[in-house]
């Protein structure tokens, strides 16, 4: 599969950004005209340079306002072509792109047009040069990829041929099946863009919205299908403009525009055409059957901190490892590993960020091929020294640096506990108090990490993306999102904002980095869970009384119930599917927390919840 991607998607200098490129394993990459001018060199340093990373300009542009002018600009513009084919020609790029015109006293006219590239391809030719002809959603005459074909076509000469860009087509929602009567060879270049759908003016939208496949709300698999029936086999190349990029490495960015495109060419497996055949052979998305366990890294003075908070949650202690300072403890089908040892990724993990989440398991269909996608998706595998006999479980890189594990049922990975684990001679005595399993998993991190993790769990495992949510806390907005199975085994939020005072950017300070910020448990009698744990001695966030005279006057709950819930400062919500209770412990170090559910067929997340939580957990830090 060849894959190219724009400098303009990352941040950086031309050389970082063709070092990051390479690296990433792309074959070809587009240069912007920005970057050349920036540069510091010669357009043949920059094919020298391009030539030793092992890759190749695909195209140089953008070259803008060509077709249609009156005279004298007419002459001009050729003029700015042919300096620009003696530029290209120092490069060593054979390919132009022409995007349609935007200038105001351009002229109407697919006829004038189409005169306008049958000369140019004429010159083009002479240099051993092609042009492709790209259609803007905010083109002035030309905004439809049909009417640019139309202009190629009617050009009729070889030099001249299609570009198309995802991005243009589903920002002006055209129609695809137009895509399937343009022969293969007279496309030149397709252009991959995701966006999530937005109700804004089109071109802010292009330049700062755009993200790799994946990561948005296109149905890009249909634009795939459409191109690969055309019988074109080029290159796939990405163009992306977005905020967050140019805020992120050019590096990681660059491994994600890869990874995309393998997702998305790997969704093209069973289809028809030349571009299907080249679709990546490796195995399907992970079903997960749910997570295994979360293993908490913890210094011996929080380990015991921790272990008094499990217990009070309910947890028993029912195995420690055979050769390290590792205990597990366990509810329902909860699993919690605290990792005390003094060596080990995990005692590096706590230094680092103090006691918290270092790692997470999933219980997956099959664990060898899970991390054989994970790694032809470029993540980044990990290994570590095992003791004999002990067993080693396949993992790799997570958010922030920790670890995602994997183990299945049908090799010894799912005698994990029998196998590395003895049983200990004391077990903890607090009892029971009615979790049964993790609802979900609540990750914070930096603003521009947002969209890679959401790629990273969506590409991997058989998952499905909820909606973006601005939540409204104290200290700013909140963007959250969800990925989650369909039986919802395993939910995972992903929360990131733009504010440094908010309680999610407050954590990624006290914590040092992105991580796990709440672990919400499931119950099936909420009550009985919060008394349980306030028997235990666990702390409960409280709840204003202004929050239940609220919900007392939009709600149609009888008095009871409204009163048990304010006895035990338990939130409520509804949807049409069913209700759902909530309840938060106080956090841990201003590290992390828990919440205690109760879903009684409800989807959701409580989010209508989750500025009086936010509130609630603001008013305790300032205490």
């Amino acid at each position: 599969m060849q894959t190219s991607i724009a400098t303009v998607s990352l941040s950086g200098g031309l050389a970082e950004k063709l070092e990051a490129i390479a690296a990433a394993g792309f074959t070809g990459v587009e240069i912007f005209e920005s970057d050349l001018l920036s540069f510091n060199g010669t357009p043949k340093d920059v094919a020298r340079m391009v030539a030793s990373l092992g890759l190749k300009i695909v195209t140089f542009q953008p070259f803008r306002d060509f077709e249609g002018m009156p005279e004298p600009q007419r002459s001009r513009t050729f003029a700015r072509a042919e300096r620009k084919f003696d530029l290209m020609g120092e490069l060593g790029c054979n390919l132009l792109m022409i995007c349609s015109n935007v200038a105001p006293d351009s002229l109407a006219g697919v006829d004038r047009a189409a005169a306008d590239f049958h000369e140019l391809g004429e010159r083009a030719q002479k240099r051993g040069i092609k042009v492709g002809y790209e259609a803007l959603a905010w083109g002035r005459h030309v905004s439809d990829y049909r009417d640019s074909w139309e202009v190629v076509r009617r050009a009729d000469h070889p030099a001249i041929g299609l570009t198309l860009d995802s991005f243009h087509i589903f920002s002006r929602k055209t129609d695809l099946k137009a895509i399937r009567s343009i022969p293969g060879d007279r496309i030149v270049l397709v252009q991959l863009a995701d966006a999530p759908w937005l109700d804004m003016d089109v071109m802010s939208w292009s330049r700062h919205f755009r993200c790799f496949p994946g990561q948005g709300d296109f149905p890009l698999t249909e634009f795939m299908d459409a191109v690969s029936a055309t019988g074109y086999s080029g290159l796939l190349s990405l163009e992306i403009f977005n905020d967050q990029f140019r805020a992120g490495s050019p590096r990681s960015v660059a491994v994600d525009g890869q990874r995309s495109l393998v997702y998305l060419m790997d969704q093209m497996r069973g289809a028809s055409g030349a571009l299907a055949k080249e679709a990546p052979q490796i195995p399907p998305r992970a079903k997960c059957l749910g997570v295994e366990f979360l293993e908490f890294a913890a210094d011996d003075h929080d380990a015991a901190k921790l272990s008094r908070l499990f217990a009070g949650l309910g947890f028993r202690k029912v195995g420690e490892h055979k050769s390290k300072a590792v205990t597990r403890w366990s509810q329902g089908s909860i699993n919690l590993v605290l990792n005390s040892d003094k060596e080990g990724f995990a005692h590096s993990h706590q230094l680092a960020h103090g006691p918290s989440v270092c790692a997470m398991c999933l219980k997956v269909d099959d664990a060898s091929a899970t991390l054989d996608r994970a790694e032809k998706l470029r993540d980044t595998p990990f290994r570590q020294a095992v003791g004999p006999g002990e067993l080693e479980i396949p993992a790799v890189r997570g958010l922030g640096g920790s670890l995602l594990y994997f183990v299945d049922p049908k090799t010894q990975l799912g005698q994990l506990w029998d196998i590395d684990f003895n049983t200990p001679k004391q077990a903890q005595a607090n009892g029971d108090a009615g979790l049964t399993s993790i609802d979900h998993i609540s990750q914070s991190m930096q603003y521009e990490e947002m969209l890679t993790w959401l790629l990273f769990y969506n590409s991997l495992l058989d998952v499905t993306k909820t909606p973006q949510l601005d939540v409204i806390d104290p200290g700013g907005i909140v963007r959250s999102q969800v990925v989650q199975t369909a039986d919802g085994k395993l939910r995972i939020a992903l929360n990131a904002s733009q504010s440094q005072q908010t309680l999610s950017s407050r954590f990624l300070t006290n914590y040092v980095g992105s991580g796990v910020q709440h672990i919400a448990l499931a119950t099936d009698n909420i009550v009985a869970t919060v008394k349980k744990l306030r028997a235990n001695g666990v702390e409960l966030l409280s709840i204003p009384e202004n929050y239940y005279d609220d919900l007392e006057a939009r709600s149609d709950l009888p008095a009871e119930q409204l009163d048990v819930l304010r006895q035990h400062g338990v939130l409520y919500d509804r949807d049409d599917a069913g209700e759902y209770f909530q309840a938060y412990t106080k956090s841990f170090g201003d590290l992390f927390f828990f919440e205690i559910v109760e879903r009684r067929g409800y989807k959701g997340f409580g989010a209508v919840n989750a500025s009086i939580r936010l509130a609630a957990q603001s008013r305790e830090t300032q205490v």
